[in-house]
């Protein structure tokens, strides 16, 4: 036997697994090239899904700090007019009624200024959302009301405003000034807790 031979046969087997190796790496499954781009574009589309949530809520966010810049912007400029409003109401309040009825030339003209004056002041900040309250008679609202005392006054429902010390305003749904009010004591008790009963002997 040729020594060439012996030696080509010792290294065939070491080549016959290496060829082995080559087949079994052919015959491994391929990843189908449809599936992983039916992958991408699941994922592509789930991302521009989000991604258009995001926009939505941040327009709608963006819209509505909008709006409240729009409705609340003159909040500290209207309570600085408050004090201008309770000035205007306090000088036609220092009129007494029947002075008023009685009022002739200048004076009566001064009177009718003044109140002409208010009205155009209050038509003005309800233009801007602001708006006077007129708690008179109303129940008690511990949310726009501040009560500052009690009347004891047994012809009304108990808790009912029966005096206003000093108006309240809002702007949009927020209080930009709560109404002083004085509240009844002793009358009826409010409808609603099955209690009709006279309390005018309360203190």
């Amino acid at each position: 036997m040729n020594p060439n031979d012996t030696e080509n046969q010792a290294m065939n087997p070491q080549a016959e697994p290496a060829n082995g190796a080559d087949t079994e790496a052919n015959a491994a499954p391929q990843a189908d090239p449809v599936a992983v781009l039916e992958a991408e574009k699941a994922d592509l589309k789930d991302k521009l899904l989000r991604l258009m949530a995001d926009m939505e809520n941040l327009r709608r966010r963006t819209e509505r700090e909008v709006a409240d810049a729009r409705t609340y912007a003159v909040a500290n400029f209207a309570r600085d007019m408050l004090n201008v409003a309770d000035n205007v109401r306090r000088a036609i309040e220092s009129v007494p009624e029947d002075e008023k009825a009685s009022a002739e030339g200048a004076f009566k003209g001064l009177i009718e200024g003044i109140d002409l004056t208010e009205r155009d002041l209050l038509k003005t900040l309800e233009r801007h959302g602001v708006k006077k309250l007129d708690p008179q008679g109303q129940k008690f609202d511990p949310n726009v009301h501040q009560a500052m005392f009690e009347v004891p006054n047994p012809d009304v429902p108990n808790g009912t405003v029966v005096q206003v010390v000093q108006s309240g305003y809002v702007i949009g749904d927020r209080v930009l000034r709560p109404a002083l009010v004085g509240v009844a004591k002793g009358g009826p008790k409010t409808p609603g807790n099955g209690e009709t009963a006279d309390n005018s002997s309360a203190s």
